[in-house]
Protein backbone atom coordinates (compact mmCIF):
# COMPACT_ATOMS: atom_id res chain seq x y z
CA UNK A 1 0.00 0.00 0.00
CA UNK A 2 1.23 3.22 -0.70
CA UNK A 3 2.60 5.96 1.71
CA UNK A 4 0.94 8.98 0.89
CA UNK A 5 -2.27 9.99 2.21
CA UNK A 6 -5.42 9.39 0.89
CA UNK A 7 -8.38 10.79 1.05
CA UNK A 8 -10.80 9.86 3.86
CA UNK A 9 -14.05 8.94 2.98
CA UNK A 10 -17.02 10.78 4.62
CA UNK A 11 -20.16 8.79 4.78
CA UNK A 12 -23.78 10.55 4.86
CA UNK A 13 -26.94 8.83 5.31
CA UNK A 14 -29.67 9.13 2.63
CA UNK A 15 -32.84 9.54 4.36
CA UNK A 16 -34.63 8.40 0.73
CA UNK A 17 -33.41 4.56 0.38
CA UNK A 18 -31.76 4.45 4.13
CA UNK A 19 -28.32 3.98 2.50
CA UNK A 20 -24.78 5.15 3.06
CA UNK A 21 -22.82 7.24 0.58
CA UNK A 22 -19.24 7.63 0.26
CA UNK A 23 -17.65 10.96 -0.35
CA UNK A 24 -14.17 11.91 0.10
CA UNK A 25 -14.10 15.14 1.13
CA UNK A 26 -11.04 16.87 2.48
CA UNK A 27 -9.65 20.16 3.33
CA UNK A 28 -7.87 22.32 0.74
CA UNK A 29 -5.11 21.98 2.33
CA UNK A 30 -5.34 18.24 1.86
CA UNK A 31 -5.62 18.40 -1.36
CA UNK A 32 -1.98 18.70 -2.81
CA UNK A 33 -1.31 15.30 -1.07
CA UNK A 34 -4.25 12.88 -2.05
CA UNK A 35 -3.96 14.43 -5.81
CA UNK A 36 -1.65 12.31 -7.92
CA UNK A 37 1.78 14.39 -9.27
CA UNK A 38 0.67 15.74 -12.91
CA UNK A 39 -3.12 15.85 -12.86
CA UNK A 40 -4.89 18.77 -12.86
CA UNK A 41 -7.91 20.10 -10.52
CA UNK A 42 -11.39 20.94 -11.76
CA UNK A 43 -13.53 23.69 -10.27
CA UNK A 44 -17.39 23.18 -10.48
CA UNK A 45 -19.53 26.50 -9.94
CA UNK A 46 -22.83 24.05 -9.31
CA UNK A 47 -26.08 26.22 -10.16
CA UNK A 48 -29.65 24.79 -10.73
CA UNK A 49 -29.70 25.27 -14.51
CA UNK A 50 -25.99 24.91 -15.13
CA UNK A 51 -22.96 23.92 -14.00
CA UNK A 52 -19.71 26.18 -15.00
CA UNK A 53 -16.47 24.15 -15.47
CA UNK A 54 -12.74 25.26 -15.07
CA UNK A 55 -9.31 23.02 -15.11
CA UNK A 56 -6.17 23.61 -13.67
CA UNK A 57 -2.77 23.43 -15.24
CA UNK A 58 -0.47 20.92 -13.83
CA UNK A 59 1.12 23.00 -11.98
CA UNK A 60 -2.13 24.34 -10.04
CA UNK A 61 -1.06 27.84 -11.04
CA UNK A 62 -3.44 29.07 -13.15
CA UNK A 63 -7.61 28.23 -13.71
CA UNK A 64 -9.03 27.97 -17.32
CA UNK A 65 -13.30 28.33 -18.07
CA UNK A 66 -13.68 25.05 -19.87
CA UNK A 67 -17.37 24.60 -20.71
CA UNK A 68 -20.89 24.98 -19.23
CA UNK A 69 -22.76 22.21 -18.91
CA UNK A 70 -26.75 22.45 -19.21
CA UNK A 71 -28.10 20.14 -15.94
CA UNK A 72 -30.40 17.63 -17.21
CA UNK A 73 -30.75 14.43 -15.08
CA UNK A 74 -28.61 13.70 -12.13
CA UNK A 75 -27.18 10.41 -14.08
CA UNK A 76 -26.38 12.20 -17.43
CA UNK A 77 -24.62 14.92 -15.37
CA UNK A 78 -22.74 12.82 -13.58
CA UNK A 79 -21.53 10.86 -16.66
CA UNK A 80 -20.60 14.06 -18.37
CA UNK A 81 -18.38 14.85 -15.17
CA UNK A 82 -16.57 11.34 -14.86
CA UNK A 83 -15.92 11.28 -18.94
CA UNK A 84 -14.43 14.77 -18.61
CA UNK A 85 -12.38 14.11 -15.68
CA UNK A 86 -11.59 11.06 -17.20
CA UNK A 87 -10.29 12.88 -20.52
CA UNK A 88 -8.68 16.18 -18.53
CA UNK A 89 -6.70 13.74 -15.85
CA UNK A 90 -8.36 15.44 -13.25
CA UNK A 91 -7.20 14.43 -9.85
CA UNK A 92 -9.53 16.41 -7.74
CA UNK A 93 -12.57 18.97 -7.44
CA UNK A 94 -12.87 22.04 -6.15
CA UNK A 95 -16.43 23.06 -5.81
CA UNK A 96 -17.77 26.24 -5.39
CA UNK A 97 -19.87 26.75 -1.95
CA UNK A 98 -22.80 29.59 -2.43
CA UNK A 99 -22.13 30.31 1.37
CA UNK A 100 -24.81 33.40 2.70
CA UNK A 101 -23.76 36.90 2.82
CA UNK A 102 -24.18 36.29 6.92
CA UNK A 103 -21.30 33.64 6.63
CA UNK A 104 -24.40 30.75 7.39
CA UNK A 105 -25.00 27.53 4.88
CA UNK A 106 -28.29 27.96 3.70
CA UNK A 107 -30.43 25.90 1.11
CA UNK A 108 -28.19 26.99 -1.84
CA UNK A 109 -25.12 25.09 -0.02
CA UNK A 110 -27.33 21.61 0.63
CA UNK A 111 -28.39 21.62 -2.70
CA UNK A 112 -24.37 21.72 -3.90
CA UNK A 113 -23.35 19.23 -0.78
CA UNK A 114 -25.98 16.77 -1.79
CA UNK A 115 -24.71 17.10 -5.31
CA UNK A 116 -21.14 16.64 -4.50
CA UNK A 117 -22.08 13.48 -2.34
CA UNK A 118 -24.19 12.20 -5.41
CA UNK A 119 -21.19 12.94 -7.82
CA UNK A 120 -18.79 11.50 -5.66
CA UNK A 121 -20.14 7.95 -6.08
CA UNK A 122 -19.18 8.17 -9.80
CA UNK A 123 -15.51 10.12 -9.59
CA UNK A 124 -14.17 8.74 -6.63
CA UNK A 125 -12.40 11.67 -6.39
CA UNK A 126 -10.74 13.93 -3.29
CA UNK A 127 -13.13 17.36 -3.13
CA UNK A 128 -12.74 20.57 -1.86
CA UNK A 129 -15.60 23.47 -1.24
CA UNK A 130 -14.54 27.03 -1.43
CA UNK A 131 -16.75 29.89 -0.66
CA UNK A 132 -17.72 31.50 -3.88
CA UNK A 133 -19.65 34.19 -2.20
CA UNK A 134 -19.82 36.81 -4.82
CA UNK A 135 -17.62 35.40 -7.28
CA UNK A 136 -20.70 35.48 -10.27
CA UNK A 137 -21.34 39.07 -9.65
CA UNK A 138 -17.46 39.59 -9.42
CA UNK A 139 -16.71 37.75 -13.15
CA UNK A 140 -20.43 39.95 -14.14
CA UNK A 141 -18.84 43.53 -13.55
CA UNK A 142 -15.38 41.67 -15.37
CA UNK A 143 -17.52 40.90 -18.03
CA UNK A 144 -19.18 44.04 -18.26
CA UNK A 145 -16.28 46.89 -17.85
CA UNK A 146 -13.32 45.00 -18.96
CA UNK A 147 -14.84 42.65 -21.37
CA UNK A 148 -17.78 45.06 -22.55
CA UNK A 149 -19.49 41.28 -23.49
CA UNK A 150 -23.37 41.96 -24.17
CA UNK A 151 -25.95 40.39 -22.05
CA UNK A 152 -26.40 37.21 -24.46
CA UNK A 153 -22.70 36.69 -24.76
CA UNK A 154 -22.10 36.74 -20.78
CA UNK A 155 -24.51 34.39 -20.36
CA UNK A 156 -22.77 32.11 -22.70
CA UNK A 157 -19.37 32.51 -20.41
CA UNK A 158 -20.68 33.65 -17.23
CA UNK A 159 -20.75 30.00 -15.04
CA UNK A 160 -17.63 29.16 -16.69
CA UNK A 161 -15.72 31.93 -15.91
CA UNK A 162 -17.41 31.95 -12.47
CA UNK A 163 -16.04 28.78 -12.12
CA UNK A 164 -12.57 29.82 -12.95
CA UNK A 165 -12.80 32.67 -10.45
CA UNK A 166 -13.97 30.17 -7.71
CA UNK A 167 -10.62 27.31 -8.82
CA UNK A 168 -8.21 30.09 -8.99
CA UNK A 169 -9.22 31.67 -5.22
CA UNK A 170 -8.34 28.18 -4.13
CA UNK A 171 -5.22 27.66 -6.00
CA UNK A 172 -4.13 30.96 -4.92
CA UNK A 173 -4.60 29.94 -1.27
CA UNK A 174 -3.20 26.10 -1.51
CA UNK A 175 -0.18 28.11 -2.80
CA UNK A 176 0.41 30.46 0.16
CA UNK A 177 -0.68 28.01 2.93
CA UNK A 178 2.14 26.91 4.89
CA UNK A 179 2.77 23.50 4.84
CA UNK A 180 2.16 21.91 8.35
CA UNK A 181 5.04 22.25 11.01
CA UNK A 182 6.47 18.82 11.92
CA UNK A 183 6.32 18.10 15.16
CA UNK A 184 9.88 17.38 16.51
CA UNK A 185 9.35 14.41 19.48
Amino acid sequence: MSTKARAKPIAFWNRKDESTTLMNEVGLAQLRSLVPPGRRLLGLDVGAKTIGLALSDVSWSVASPVRTLSRTRLASDREALRALASELEVGGLVIGLPVEMNGREGRRCQSVRQFARNLGTALHLPTAFWDERLSTAAVERLLIGEADLSRARRREVVDRAAAAWILQGALDAIKHARPPTENPE
